[in-house]
């Protein structure tokens, strides 16, 4: 099994941690994580395609083993955290690479490609939405906090917060509960416990609304690049839905469109099916 490093490296004052693996001359690859994870979500993931892409998975700023700095020292918007991990990938010598982006990680490296085009081989999305269609009602008691941010519709979304609400994202829409491990729901509740987690993400709710306004640029950017395209999705996702995968296509016709039988988190139940499909896809010419 191809060896994983844990590192962490100094960006713009935060020390970002991440996983690595694969040969530093092999394809690159980056690996973008949602909420409420952080790279360990992809742990499954990385042993089935170090052994022919470059592969890192950071954290982004105030998840998993990055730093969280104050929300008074640090603006815990999405172009912020973004801005971080495009120098990020200076910093580690990504300098041509394609990007998998799951939930957070879709506006975060969506704009990275937006910002850089000449950058970017390819583009998977597991339930990564860049369009409306996608949004299910699951969304609405964080639109109603983006259209009114009172106290009142802050807090109603500290339930998004609870240990059983993270347990419920993970097994939600899959057919059987006990193929989906313990362990990343453990340690994502381990990091939403920390002291300040919750402000810093009910801050990112009342920013997902910058995500949304983007749509229009991020499909420009479809339009403009055509990047090669790659959605990996779970059909069951109760925030992300297939339409938002299928849109892709009226953007980019030659997207490649693939549904698995299971909810949010696919690579907790399809972690080798959806190896494959990227690794077919990247070895396209």
């Amino acid at each position: 099994m191809p060896a994983v490093k844990y590192r962490t490296v100094e960006v713009q004052g935060l020390k970002i941690f991440y996983r690595e693996a694969g040969a530093p001359g092999a394809p690159k690859l980056l690996l973008l994580h949602g909420f409420p994870s952080a790279g360990h979500m992809f742990r499954d993931l990385i042993p089935l395609l170090a052994d022919r892409f470059h592969i890192i998975a950071p954290d982004l700023p105030g998840f998993g083993q990055s730093d969280m700095p104050p929300r008074s020292q640090f603006e815990y918007s999405f172009d912020h955290i973004a801005r971080v991990i495009d120098r990020f990938t200076e910093v580690v010598g990504f300098e041509r690479f394609a990007i998998y982006i799951f939930d957070y990680g879709a506006p975060t490296g969506l704009r990275l490609a937006m910002w850089h085009p000449e950058r970017i081989t390819g583009i998977i999305s597991q339930n990564g939405n860049a369009y409306k269609e996608g949004l299910s009602d699951g969304w609405n008691p964080i639109r109603a906090y983006w259209e009114e941010p009172s106290e009142t519709n802050r807090n109603a979304l500290r339930s998004f917060l609870a240990p059983e609400a993270t347990r419920w994202q993970y097994t939600h829409g899959v057919p059987d509960s006990s193929d989906v491990s313990p362990d990343g729901v453990s340690l994502d509740n381990f990091y939403l416990a920390r002291p300040g987690a919750d402000e810093v993400q009910l801050d990112l709710f009342g920013d997902y609304k910058s995500n949304v306004a983007l749509y229009p640029k991020f499909q420009d950017y479809f339009r403009a690049h055509k990047p090669p395209f790659l959605a990996v999705w779970g059909k069951h996702d109760p925030f992300f839905l297939p339409a938002g995968a299928n849109a892709f296509k009226k953007d980019i016709p030659k997207a490649d469109i693939r549904f698995f039988d299971t909810g949010h988190f696919a690579l907790e139940t399809h972690a080798e099916p959806i190896a494959a499909a990227i690794g077919e896809f990247l070895s396209r010419p």
